[in-house]
């Protein structure tokens, strides 16, 4: 969604908490002002917004399988308009347990409005490390809408550290990706002690895209439910358990 670029901001991250709004829903209407949000966005900054349409609900609904109310609190990097905050709601993950962490100010405004229930930090992604979202509860998973491979080394290393750093044992990073393998780099994984697990590929995203599961190679796997046949069948998804190639 959005390249955060370290170093770049040195104010504090901005919160909103307003505990009371009904979840929204994705109508033609806030799909089309939100697809246009997003390539005036790109437009305004090619380089820091590395897509010009949001993800798709295929793609969304794949990235959070396995993710519900029991999972605890989740951090999103990157959500952009949201396509992914949507589909954790929908999940049972509850407000309370969810921040947001987008760099791009007209986004982070965005999602302020959109999802007031939530907290939404406007703050670099590689800033995780220095920030406390939960307090001193850990997170039971990261959902990830940034697009690694146009970051540098030195960005996803941070990010990944401020993740995991906040993570309880045997969560996961949950990362997409349009390539054709794994976007973290093998070099990056292997200093950080992680590993990654493709989980399946959807078609029916614009473009076709895959998501991979990080995890410390330490830490037991814990059982996640895929998309059943008939989700798979509905958004064009291809599932399958595998290695990162």
């Amino acid at each position: 969604m959005v390249i955060p670029v370290a170093g770049t901001s040195t104010t504090e991250p901005t919160a909103s908490r307003n505990p009371v709004a009904p979840l929204p829903s994705a109508t033609p209407s806030r799909s089309l002002a939100e697809a246009l949000g997003f390539f005036r966005a790109w437009l305004r900054d090619p380089w820091r917004v590395a897509a010009i349409t949001p993800s798709g609900r295929a793609l969304a609904e794949l990235i959070t399988s396995g993710l519900s109310e029991r999972t605890g609190p989740v951090i999103e990097l990157g959500p952009g308009t949201g396509a992914f905050t949507r589909a954790l709601l929908k999940r049972g993950v509850k407000p309370e347990d969810l921040v947001l962490v987008e760099a791009e100010p007209g986004f982070a405004e965005a999602l302020r409005l959109r999802f007031p229930a939530v907290r939404t930090l406007q703050m670099d992604a590689a800033r995780l490390r220095t920030q406390a979202p939960f307090g001193e509860r850990t997170v039971g998973a990261v959902v990830s809408g940034l697009p690694v491979l146009s970051m540098s080394p030195g960005q996803v290393l941070a990010i990944l550290k401020g993740s995991f750093g906040r993570m309880t044992p045997g969560g996961a990073f949950h990362q997409f990706t349009y390539g054709p393998r794994c976007p973290v780099r093998p070099e990056i994984l292997e200093r950080l002690g992680l590993e990654a697990t493709r989980i399946g590929r959807t078609l029916a995203n614009v473009p076709p895209a895959a998501v991979y599961h990080i995890r410390r190679r330490s830490d037991p796997v814990l059982p996640v439910a895929s998309a059943s046949q008939g989700e798979a069948a509905g958004h064009g998804a291809l599932l399958g358990q595998g290695p990162a190639p």
